[in-house]
């Protein structure tokens, strides 16, 4: 899946063009790489996001096309 749908459906970003932006001022990385918006998401990826002076880390644990609200947050573990 790609990196800007997977943070839009996850719910760690909440707009798909708000991820694309974050992704193209290179403020996400995949395992400590920095990610384009079209990066593919696997599972066991860990992904960080910059949200000015704080920073998120999670673990990936599940590629979902579509999630309930309630299910969002099981498709990853905060590091």
């Amino acid at each position: 899946m790609r990196l800007d749908k997977y943070l839009k459906v996850s719910r760690l970003i909440k707009r798909r063009t708000v991820a694309n932006s974050a992704c193209d001022a290179g403020r996400v990385t995949i395992n400590d790489r920095p990610a384009k918006a079209s990066a593919e998401v696997k599972v066991g990826d860990v992904l960080s996001i910059s949200f000015g002076n704080r920073e998120l880390k999670v673990k990936v644990t599940d590629v979902r096309e579509t999630v309930k609200k309630e299910e969002a947050d099981a498709m990853y573990e905060e590091l």
